[in-house]
């Protein structure tokens, strides 16, 4: 048991007995409170959903059509059989929630993924006070120290600027459903037009469509080579490496995500430029951000789990690692492994 009775973890996920509800079930149940759209936290099947109200176009589109999906406002509260629940922004991408759960007194958050950093796209990170914390650690070791965002949109910009002096493309590769959306954010479109894998496109919408403004984008349709000359495109992981890229011609090729930190990722990708940007938090984030909710339990998930919980537990607290089918952030996750129809096509 979890928290003092808050929370357990049975064969569907994490659940509350005294509220009656998962969160972030990875089998379908009655209902489902969802802290944010990506796979591993949002699955089909469940009778119904609850999410943030800046989350809902994301979540939808990742249901079936007639999924039932209730909304919530940051900070506005519930109550599920007794137990107040409300969502709290997490910073990860947008919509993205902590679940705040408060019965007789005790207070336990779970907060998905998140990352404290400010992020355009997405509402900021909020501190919660707790009894109990559960913390993801994707990122949980001292080496992973994410550089301030300006610099790396800088970086990026100056990449692209230089690849289109040189006459060629640049294609970088991002999560399509946070990442992206964040990198296009970042983008000077002064520099040239800006192009999306399909994937990524249809994520644009859903963020537009919420209010959140982004530089204008297109779709990579079939097209001669020539006229994505100077372009920027920004693509899945999933497509490196794909027949889909020969459409670009002369392109230079980088991916952005937290492992770039680590020498020899970038190799492993095959790309030609690596930009540390991350919707996770690192380990300074991380490690304030439990001490600063004031937590006496920490539940360790996804990621560095026992380094991290033994760190905890140095620490003088309450630390545990809780097994589950969360992942962090992957290569590729599986909305990314989504192909373009025509992906097979030779270039046009």
């Amino acid at each position: 048991m979890i928290a003092s009775d808050l929370l357990t973890l049975t064969e569907a996920g994490l659940y509350c007995p005294a509220g009656d509800f998962h969160v972030d079930p990875w089998r379908p149940v009655p209902r489902a409170v969802i802290t944010h759209a990506h796979s591993d936290h949002a699955r089909q099947g469940s009778e119904r959903y609850l999410t943030s109200h800046d989350g809902r176009h994301v979540l939808a589109t990742r249901m079936v059509p007639d999924a039932v999906i209730d909304t919530l406002e940051y900070g506005e509260s519930i109550d599920l059989n007794g137990v107040r629940v409300s969502l709290h922004p997490a910073g990860h991408i947008l919509g993205s929630s902590q679940v705040r759960i408060e019965h007789r007194g005790r207070v336990c958050v779970a907060s998905g993924d998140y990352k404290v950093d400010r992020d355009a796209t997405c509402a900021p990170f909020e501190l919660l006070r707790c009894h109990s914390f559960i913390t993801e650690s994707t990122f949980g070791l001292p080496v992973y120290r994410w550089p301030p965002q300006q610099e790396v949109m800088a970086a990026v910009n100056e990449w692209w600027l230089g690849n289109r002096e040189a006459g060629r493309a640049s294609v970088i590769f991002a999560y399509s459903l946070g990442k992206a959306q964040r990198l296009i954010a970042g983008l000077d479109p002064q520099i040239g037009p800006i192009y999306c894998h399909g994937a990524v496109e249809r994520v644009n919408r859903d963020y537009r469509e919420t209010g959140v403004s982004l530089p204008a984008t297109a779709y990579a349709s079939s097209r001669s080579a020539r006229d994505y000359a100077g372009a920027m495109v920004v693509a899945p992981p999933s497509a490196n490496g794909s027949p889909w890229l020969r459409r670009f011609g002369n392109c230079s090729t980088a991916f952005a995500s937290g492992w770039m930190a680590i020498r020899g990722t970038r190799r492993r990708r095959a790309v030609d430029r690596g930009f540390v940007l991350s919707d996770h938090v690192d380990w300074p984030g991380l490690t304030g951000t439990v001490r600063e909710s004031g937590a006496e339990q920490v539940f360790v998930t996804h990621g560095f789990t026992a380094a991290c919980a033994r760190w905890f537990g140095d620490q003088g607290l309450d630390a545990h690692v809780l097994p589950t089918r969360f992942e962090g952030e992957q290569d590729d996750r599986a909305e990314d492994a989504e192909q373009e129809p025509d992906a097979q096509e030779p270039d046009s």
